[in-house]
């Protein structure tokens, strides 16, 4: 044996020891073996911007189940982790930091920015790796990488200019939105919208030349100063006479035309509508149609520009009350009515996006979109749960061009050039000599820099030296299952597909294993402004990392947020002890002892039923990993463990193991399976609770290099004892049965009573006999007397009735007549309910048509069942007559 377990277990006297030894050891490192099937994922790269929370405590801690499991089965596994830049949230970081030093970044300069922010970056990646490891990860520090390390960016480099040299990206004038605080460009992906109360201001637009005005709503009346035209549905009774004709602007009295255009809806409001193309993406693509000039009224923090003549510099939403004050004042105004509506916002700062053109890059996404959305209809790729796809492929069908420039100095800065002296512009991976269009040398590199989600679009291939086509990439790519919340589905995982199929020809994955969010106790989403969050790191050093794994998983379903109770936490950490002292109890009564491999016939009844429980259970739990059910896999260890390990097996075996001298073989036997069953117990808990399992692993089976590298059990054919587990069955219920009538009846433990079990199966018989001793320590029992017929024993025996089997204790001092004969009514009323319950099912004509023929028959026995016990109490109670 190995060595000694100590009489408690403590986490922080055993995690970093044990986690610092697996990474000397290598454990978690993979490189490319040929004689081997390969298993791969990358770790989603949490953002450099601050400590890990509950959220990343559970995807790392489900991406660590998927990839030990998988290691122990025998692939050659491979779990890349790495952090993002995370562009706008970093520079917005650092920004105040530099800020509370009473520096600003402008004056700063972008060379010196950088430099603090590749510190910040040195800091927080330092941290999150630190916290990372806490948790237990068993991932390949070896090839940690960072979205703007010098191979991600070559990747990143490549790409754009191959994207650009394809076509599929360009630069123009387009709208987009716009952050007003941050200062910079966004895709449509970093936009939330969000429920917030305004009003609909309804205004007159007066008719050129005419007594005649259309009246207009709109929930911005400040981008009216940007108005180019009005527009009518050209089939609109109402209004086909004034297409052609001019309106003039309130406030900026100029005429703009009345356009026909089918974009709108006749039936929303009063069927006119103004057009702002340089402030809303569909005015814009109206003001494309018919021409319109684009009138840009804001400047890029919102504030109105020099194009909104009296309101030129106030804020957007305090010109827009100056505005509302004059509408109504030039009797312009018509009414207010409050209006509920969705409002985007900058899903990093939170403030209200403004639609603004700007000259930006785009990536066309039409092409690009076309093999990601195939990719699941045919099969190639799957989503679990399978309902997420349904978002995915909304989110495709409907893609606009990614707008993918960003108007900060953090990040993957965009590989274009202009010539100082024409103007020229060429994208190219470093600066030119020589202008090819006019001859003079001296370019100036785009300010601008990448959307972060560019880069990490590519982090299934870019982390294995893509565009290299090296040996990691041939063995390792594409991966296998890629782990992730369903809050960025359409920020990260379709930007991968279709990065994936652009660029490597084929999905980066074939499965994404979608997870929920991890909210309060009172089903809240966790956050600073709530305080309602919780550190995964104080968890760890209260409880132990084995504990928050385990919280994390239990009740845990793909795709469903999970609620956090401190309670949950507590009660891994019991079942984390439950382990460790019988474990203990195990190793200590094998102590000095040589344990033979028995022959498995020759085992006892307890013995073959756990053996049996065990095989079931690793069957299950494997087809349950193989599916993603990580939550019900590991309900299932738990309760076999507790349950039928602990609570049953143990027991069962504590004679024969008190009793080694007087019965070795039994002794023997009875540890053998102990330590066969423990073996196997921590193996299917080990993906879970690494730490604690590795731990008593190393007493179990000290011979082996570690319980992590061990070989994951399999189902044995040879376990499967019927017989034994139908009699084992029985005794648990006559134990149950026994126990329960002695809580009715208040008798202390103490207080000691013969047991007789009636049975006309002699197999029955046989088994329950070889249980004998365990079932009187099991049943405070004085003697366990198994017999063919009722025994000459008195008549004021209390009873429990049991399939095949019943139950007498001579009680007559303990029992009270008539408490007795109230407890078999109570029991026959419920037969009765049993019975009439299951006669209605099997009267069913659509139960019986409809139902699997297993469910049928199985109803059928317990019909049968019910009415035997029945027949039994009857008897029972008219034995009782008289009393």
């Amino acid at each position: 044996m190995g060595k000694k377990m100590d009489t408690t277990y403590d986490p922080k006297a055993i995690e970093a020891k044990l986690y610092e030894e697996w990474c000397e050891k290598k454990f978690f490192h993979a490189e490319v073996d040929r004689s081997k099937r390969p298993f791969t994922t990358v770790m989603p790269p949490p953002n450099i911007t601050g400590r890990l929370h509950m959220g990343h405590a559970l995807d790392n801690t489900l991406q660590d189940i998927l990839i030990r499991y998988k290691r122990m089965k025998g692939f050659h596994a491979l779990w890349i982790p790495g952090t993002d830049h995370a562009a706008i949230s970093t520079e917005v970081k650092v920004t105040n930091q530099l800020k509370e030093e009473g520096i600003d970044k402008k004056e700063l300069g972008r060379e010196k920015f950088l430099e603090r922010t590749w510190q910040w970056k040195e800091e927080y990646a330092g941290t999150i790796e630190a916290q990372l490891k806490k948790l237990g990860v068993s991932c390949d520090w070896d090839r940690e990488r960072f979205t703007m390390d010098a191979g991600c960016s070559k990747a990143v480099e490549e790409v754009f200019i191959r994207l650009y040299e394809k076509g599929y990206i360009y630069k123009g004038p387009r709208i987009i939105n716009w952050c007003p605080v941050c200062k910079t460009s966004l895709s449509d992906a970093e936009v939330e919208h969000e429920e917030q109360e305004g009003s609909f201001w309804h205004i007159r637009y007066p008719i050129t030349g005419t007594k005649e005005y259309l009246e207009i709503a709109t929930t911005r009346p400040e981008t009216m100063l940007g108005d180019t035209a009005i527009a009518v549905h050209p089939e609109d009774e109402r209004y086909q006479h004034l297409i052609g004709k001019t309106a003039l602007l309130p406030l900026v009295n100029k005429e703009i035309p009345i356009v026909g255009d089918a974009y709108v809806d006749r039936e929303f409001g009063t069927g006119a509508v103004k057009i702002t193309p340089a402030h809303d993406p569909n005015d814009f693509e109206v003001g494309k149609r018919h021409r319109l000039p684009e009138i840009h009224v804001m400047n890029d923090d919102a504030t109105i520009n020099e194009q909104g003549g009296i309101y030129a510099g106030l804020d957007r939403y305090e010109a827009r009350k100056r505005i509302v004050k004059d509408l109504e004042e030039q009797g312009y105004l018509v009414k207010v009515v409050p209006h509920s509506h969705n409002v985007g916002t900058h899903d990093r700062c939170h403030t209200t996006v403004e639609p603004m053109i700007k000259q930006q890059w785009f990536v066309r996404m039409e092409e690009l979109a076309k093999p990601a959305i195939e990719a699941v209809k045919n099969g190639e790729l799957k989503f679990v749960p399978e309902r997420f796809d349904k978002i995915y492929l909304h989110w495709l069908e409907n893609i606009r061009d990614w707008c993918i420039s960003r108007q900060i100095w953090w990040g993957h800065r965009i590989p274009a050039y202009y010539c100082q002296h024409c103007g020229k512009m060429v994208v190219s991976s470093k600066e030119p000599a020589v202008c090819e269009a006019c001859g003079h040398t001296g370019f100036t590199q785009d300010e601008d820099t990448l959307d972060t989600w560019f880069s990490s679009a590519l982090w299934p291939f870019s982390t294995m030296g893509w565009p290299e086509q090296t040996e990691d990439l041939d063995y390792f790519y594409p991966t296998d299952v890629l782990v992730t919340g369903y809050d960025i589905i359409f920020f990260w995982v379709i930007r991968m597909v279709f990065s994936g199929y652009a660029h490597t020809g084929v999905s980066p994955f074939h499965t994404v294993f979608i997870h929920g969010l991890v909210r309060d106790s009172q089903g809240r989403k966790m956050s600073k402004s709530l305080g309602n969050g919780i550190d995964p790191l104080e968890i760890i050093e209260e409880y132990g990392a084995d504990a928050l794994r385990m919280t994390l998983i239990t009740g845990n379903a793909p795709g469903n947020d999970m609620r956090f109770y401190q309670e949950k936490v507590e009660a891994s950490r019991n079942f984390a002890n439950k382990v460790w002292n019988a474990s203990r109890f195990i190793l200590m009564n094998m102590e000095d002892k040589e344990i033979r491999t028995p022959d498995l016939q020759s085992l006892r009844t307890d013995d073959k039923w756990i053996l049996r429980r065990c095989s079931q259970v690793t069957k299950e739990v494997t087809d349950n990993l193989d599916k993603f059910e990580l939550g019900i896999a590991l309900s299932k260890i738990y309760d076999f463990i507790w349950d039928e390990f602990c609570d049953w097996y143990i027991e069962l075996a504590k004679y024969r193991i008190y009793h080694f001298e007087e019965d070795a073989k039994g002794a023997n036997d009875a540890l053998w399976t102990l330590r066969e069953v423990l073996k196997r117990s921590l193996k299917l808990l080990h993906p879970y609770m690494p730490f604690v399992t590795e731990e008593i692993y190393r007493s179990v089976a000290s011979q082996e290099e570690s319980l992590m590298m061990s070989t994951w059990p399999e189902y044995e054919a040879s376990w499967e004892f019927e017989k034994e587990a139908e009699i084992l069955g029985r005794f648990q219920e006559i134990i149950r049965g026994v126990r329960n009538i002695r809580a009715e009846m208040n008798v202390p433990n103490s207080r000691k009573a013969s047991v007789f079990v009636v049975s006309e199966d002699a197999e029955m018989r046989a088994g329950l006999e070889t249980l004998k001793e365990s079932a009187k320590m099991m049943a405070s029992a004085s003697d366990f007397v198994v017999c063919e017929s009722r025994p000459d024993i008195s008549e004021d025996a209390v009873s429990i009735v049991v399939p095949e089997a019943t139950v007498y204790l001579p009680l007559e001092e303990l029992i009270d007549f008539e408490q007795e004969r109230q407890r078999l009514l109570k029991e026959q009323t419920r037969l009765q309910a049993e019975i009439l319950r299951a006669s209605n099912m099997l009267k069913n004509e659509k139960f019986i048509s409809k139902a699997p023929q297993e469910k049928v028959q199985a109803e059928r026995e317990k019909l049968e069942t019910y009415r035997q016990m029945a027949d039994q109490v009857a008897e029972r109670l008219k034995g009782l007559e008289g009393r």
